[in-house]
């Protein structure tokens, strides 16, 4: 019996159920279709918001679990559902994929990869996409609200006291939400986020072009022109800021192998009790 987590889960007991088989099925015949190898990492977010599903460090047994076995010299087409996460853990998680798989990764993006999701995606040498799919900004949250919005409030603070002291009471009270030192954390998860998102595309998509990222890192990362965390970016403003997009609808083929892929991991989620999948065309799946 293997000593990966799906051999552990098969020796506990956990045989596939008719959701595992279609889901399976459908991640083999995409990738018998590209001749490449297939991992899904799909969160729940959207069918069970009360559960967390973001991307985090406990996501590496999920890739190491997907990994393992695998032909690393036919690349990887990454198929991306989540509402982001993590930086750190999305930066470990690239850096684990690209070693492995000699930076030949492809992400697909069926419906949305938001966030630390769309970081991953600049990670890839093109971002496949259709009339559907959305990425989305990559500025830094905390609680859900956003660091540079922090940031402003501070910076309010400042101002309001040079001219009037006597406010100190009003902004002790309103700032006290926030930890010891949180103004300079803010500074440097806006400066991270960039920083991985020009690294990875300079790396890869755009090694020939370094000179459009850019303006790429400042568009997704910021809040002033985006306005809310949670906007979406369709396949058109997305080649416009300069990134690599295939359009899914351009080969009818592979747009109904992904799909049903994609429908058969959402239905899976909609109707058991899994937050979380990352499975690989061989069956190895990591299910939370």
């Amino acid at each position: 019996m293997s000593n990966t987590w799906n051999g552990i889960m098969l020796e506990l007991g956990n045989y596939p159920s008719a959701f595992d088989a279609v889901r399976k099925k459908y991640i083999r015949q995409l990738s018998d279709l590209t001749g490449r190898n297939i991992i899904v990492y799909y969160s729940g977010w959207l069918q069970k918001p009360e559960n967390v599903s973001g991307i985090s460090d406990g996501d590496m047994e999920g890739f190491m679990n997907a990994v393992n076995d695998l032909d690393c010299s036919k690349g990887v087409d990454l198929i991306l559902h989540t509402p982001g996460g993590s930086p750190t853990a999305a930066e470990a998680i690239v850096n684990y994929l690209k070693d492995k798989f000699h930076n030949d990764i492809r992400v697909i993006v069926p419906q949305l990869s938001m966030s630390a999701g769309t970081m991953i995606a600049c990670a890839a040498r093109e971002i496949v996409m259709g009339k559907q799919s959305g990425l989305g900004p990559i500025d830094p949250q905390y609680c859900g609200i956003p660091m540079y919005n922090i940031i402003s409030e501070f910076n309010e603070a400042k101002e309001d006291l040079a001219k009037n002291p006597g406010n100190a009471n009003y902004w002790a009270i309103k700032l006290q939400q926030y930890p010891a030192a949180f103004l300079k954390s803010c500074y440097d998860a806006i400066s991270l986020s960039s920083a991985l998102a020009e690294e990875w595309l300079k790396d890869n998509m755009l090694k020939e072009t370094p000179e459009t990222v850019d303006k790429i890192v400042s568009f997704l990362n910021s809040h002033d022109d985006n306005y809310d965390h949670s906007r979406h970016f369709n396949y058109k403003t997305c080649q416009e800021i300069g990134l690599h997009i295939t359009l899914l609808e351009d080969n009818q083929k592979f747009q109904d192998a992904v799909l049903a892929l994609h429908h058969s991991l959402i239905i899976t989620l909609q109707s058991t009790n899994a937050v979380k999948i990352i499975e690989n065309q061989n069956g190895n799946a990591y299910i939370i």
